[in-house]
This record gives structure tokens, sequence and C-alpha cells, in this order.
């Protein structure tokens, strides 16, 4: 049990926290920016795989790890157009349509993998490149804090800022304002001549766009290589961290880091032979878990 808690409280125990929260950081933010508009996209995990194999494949045939960036984030604002055209234009069920789009992401990016390699479960076929790190000159050279916060990936860092944009964003600008009325008075907004779809539109898009940037951390820097189903339940997990932060970018942040860190502990549990199965399970379990205290908790305030 000593050993457990040494590593938790260990400077290399923060920075796998801060590593493994990253796709969770930038899933939470796509479905936050959605939310506050009045629609939940249920499809970030789709749009995530999806960018993951197209950012592979965007670096592999550009060559240049910017273009795979470039075309993931593309591919992710792509991928949340046809969420957006099927709910906002033909008025279908956003859940049941994001449910659809996640099934058929999973189909989908084997079958191009396939095509273009050969091989459906990853992408070594494909010379892509992944984003480098960065060693921060004064921060590094700080004991501890250096070991914790220096030497992230390039989109690690990027993360904080779209969660700093976000913030200031949803507050301080007339389209955050129109996104925030859309989801709390759209009404209003419709009276005020708005069309609540159009910025519904736009929230979707800009959720894709930060969908498709948590997904090429997966492919790009997380692993350098696609692999069948990697996003493995973050978007889903993301979508906990939101509710749980009631789409506040900072509580939603808190929530998201929380599910990181049992993303970690999992993974340094496996040094003490714990089984795999187990511990694999636990991020999950306490997904689960959290939700249910938040429900709890919800449900308490509701009858005051």
């Amino acid at each position: 049990m000593e050993q457990i808690v040494s590593i938790i409280f260990s400077a290399d125990f923060i920075f796998s926290v801060i590593r493994l929260s990253t796709p969770i950081l930038f899933a939470t933010m796509a479905v936050l920016i959605s939310d506050r508009a009045g629609v939940t996209n249920i499809a970030v995990e789709g749009t995530m795989l999806f960018a993951a194999l197209m950012g592979v494949i965007g670096s592999a045939y550009g060559g240049n790890v910017w273009t795979g960036l470039l075309v993931a984030v593309l591919s992710g604002i792509l991928f949340s157009g046809i969420i957006a055209f099927f709910h906002l234009k033909l008025e279908t069920d956003i859940v049941l349509t994001g449910i659809a789009l996640n099934l058929m992401a999973s189909g989908l990016t084997i079958f191009i993998l396939y095509l273009l390699t050969g091989d459906k479960g990853v992408s070594t076929g494909l010379n892509s490149k992944t984003v480098p790190n960065i060693h921060i000159p004064v921060l590094r050279s700080i004991p501890v804090l250096g070991e914790m916060l220096s030497g992230h990936s390039v989109l690690t860092y990027l993360a904080f800022v779209v969660i700093a944009i976000i913030t200031v964003f949803l507050k301080k600008t007339r389209l955050g304002t129109y996104i925030r009325a859309a989801g709390e008075n759209a009404e209003a907004i419709d009276t005020a001549g708005i069309s609540v779809k159009v910025v519904r539109l736009k929230a979707l898009l800009i959720s894709g766009a930060i969908a498709g940037l948590g997904g090429a951390f997966m492919s790009m820097s997380y692993v350098s290589m696609f692999t069948k189903d990697m996003v493995a339940g973050r978007g889903f997990i993301a979508l906990a961290a939101e509710a749980m932060g009631h789409g506040n970018p900072i509580l939603s942040t808190l929530s998201a880091l929380f599910f990181g860190a049992a993303d970690a502990l999992s993974n340094n549990l496996q040094l003490f032979n714990f089984p795999s199965e187990l511990t694999r399970l636990m991020p999950y379990a306490l997904t689960i878990i959290a939700l249910t205290f938040y429900a709890a908790r919800a449900k308490k305030q509701l009858k005051k």
C-alpha cells in the first residue's frame, strides 16, 4: 500500500495524469461547447476515432505532422457536419444519430485503413509522423515541477490553451453568448431574429474541430499509429466529465483530470501484479461510480 501511495504522489505519476488526460480534455471541451448550445454531441467518440485515422493518413501522405493535424481537425469538422445535417436539417434524434455515427466510425475507419494498407488492425503500413514534445527551458530546470509540467506533447499544452479560449469565448464573445442562449433559452434568441439552428451548427462544428485534436493526440502523440477502436470510450468518459462539471469549463477540466488520474492509476497498478482485466476496468468503473454520486446529488438538490 505504501508503494502505491508513493507512486501516486510522485512527479512521474502527475506527468502521466496530465498526458493521459489530454484526449479526455479535448473531448470534454468538445462536448461542452455543443452542450451549451443545447445539442449533446454523442458522436464525439466516433469523431475522435475518425480524426485519429485521418491525422495519420494526412501526415503520412503529406509528409508533415502539421498537415496531419490539419487533416484531423478538418475531418472532425466534417464528421460533426454530418451529425448537424441529420439533426438540424432532417430533424433526427440527436442521441440516436450520434450512436449511429459512432458505430459507423468504427467500421469506416477499418474499411479506409484496409483500402490503403490492406491491414484491418493497425496503420504500420503508413509512414505517419508524431507530434513533438516540448521541453520548456526555464520550467524544466525547476526540481519536481519541471518533471511534472515540462516535456509534454505540443497537443497537451494546446489542450489547456483551448480550455482557456473556450472559457473566454463563452463569456466574452457574441457567438459565445448566442451559444449559451441557444442552450438556456432558445426561444429568446429566435425571437431576436437569430437562427437557433445556425448557432447550433456553429457550435457543433467547433465541437468537431476540438474533438479532431483529441483524435490526433491518440494516433500522433499517445502512440505513433492508428489502431482499431483506439479511442476506447474516452469520448463517452468526456460526456460524464462535462456533466459532472455542469457545463463549466474549469469544473469540467477538473472532472476530466480525475478520469485521467484513474487511467494513470490503472496503468501503475499493473506493476503490482494486479490482474490486467481489473486495472483496465478501473477508469470505466470510476466513471459509473462518479456519475452515480453526481445523479444522487442532483436528485437531492431537486428535492430541496
